[in-house]
């Protein structure tokens, strides 16, 4: 039915192109000459580029367009689709509730199109999850407390390739967030979020049963039986986290360890899900000790449709482990880094 475009400029600007503010008569002739309302929200960044703070939010455009949109359509009694044609996150949670379905299609490329249609048609059903979490608001991340949003680098790092007296947040950056990037932050510190890491939906529904986790010399195996228990056929995406003792030092309250998509399973059918984490895996890094060490205790393996979405909880003991490395790591400088 309709595009709206970010394009970014110069300098950081943003300005939005293909966009036209759309009379409601247009609309309803397109309501009434379509079977459903399909509207696409793009994002287009570069590596030369950064996204702006604004290019977070939806336009004025863009928020009239889906009330417009889904107010009509749904008067018509039809449906209404948002595909999100993004490279990164944007705010959904003001909106997510006015369209029928939200279609994540990343940037797809040459083959978007194609995707996306048999997606929409039903000849394929999705079974994509989320790779980011989709915060409610722009500083629930804990990186904005410190990342030079809508700054650019001073005269002097791009014409002499920096100096001394360089401006701490715009020409460079302190990762003080440490471990907490993503979901970790999210989950950790209880913040509300309005799509968690690993969600996504599709045409069918998946039961977990049968969890288990066996260690034989550090490996852990985690095995769980998923079923489909939709109308349709369709894929799940079983994911593996871990939760360390409450001893180990400003660890996040869970890591995504493994993960495996499932075959194609008809509508009752079943399937043994098998994941494997060495002992390894569970390290975290000690600058001060110059290693990575793995606490002992005992640990949680949680097994997921999500971060959020925690199907089966299960436990096992894990020895303590330390690996030394060379001190290349150590600190220059105080860093107030974010704790647990």
């Amino acid at each position: 039915l309709y595009q709206a475009h970010n394009k970014p400029q110069e300098q950081g600007e943003q300005k939005r192109i293909g966009e036209m503010p759309m009379d409601t008569a247009i609309i309803k002739y397109a309501a009434g000459s379509n079977d459903m309302g399909i509207i696409t929200l793009g994002r287009i960044s570069g590596e030369y580029v950064d996204r702006v703070s604004s290019d977070f939010f939806l336009s004025e455009t863009e928020r009239e367009l889906v009330k417009n949109v889904t107010r009509i359509f749904h008067a018509a009694n039809k449906k209404v689709v948002v595909v999100l044609n993004i490279g990164g996150v944007i705010e959904t949670a003001s909106w997510k509730s006015a369209p029928d379905a939200i279609l994540c299609a990343w940037q797809a490329g040459q083959e978007g199109g194609n995707s996306v249609a048999d997606v929409l048609s039903g000849k394929a059903s999705p079974s994509g999850k989320l790779t980011m979490t989709f915060p409610v608001k722009f500083e629930d991340a804990a990186s904005s407390d410190n990342f030079p949003i809508d700054m650019r680098v001073s005269t002097d790092l791009m014409n002499k390739g920096g100096k001394k007296n360089d401006v701490k947040n715009v020409d460079y950056t302190n990762y003080e967030e440490d471990i907490y990037v993503g979901y970790r932050y999210f989950d950790t510190f209880g913040k509300q979020v309005s799509y968690p890491f690993g969600y996504g939906l599709s045409y069918t529904t998946f039961a977990y049963d049968k969890a288990a986790v066996k260690a034989d010399n550090g490996v852990y195996t985690v095995s769980v039986e998923v079923k489909n228990t939709g109308k349709v056929a369709g894929k799940e995406v079983v994911q593996l986290y871990v939760s360390a003792p409450d001893v180990a030092a400003n660890k996040p309250e869970k890591e995504l360890k493994a993960f495996a998509k499932t075959k194609e399973l008809k509508p009752g059918e079943a399937v043994v899900v098998t994941l494997k984490v060495n002992a390894d895996d569970l390290a975290s890094y000690d600058e001060a000790a110059s290693a990575w060490v793995v606490t002992p205790g005992n640990y949680k393996f949680l097994v997921g449709a999500s971060s959020r979405d925690i199907k089966a909880t299960l436990e096992a003991e894990v020895a303590a482990a330390t690996q030394k490395t060379n001190n290349i790591l150590k600190l220059q400088e105080p860093m107030s880094l974010l704790k647990r």
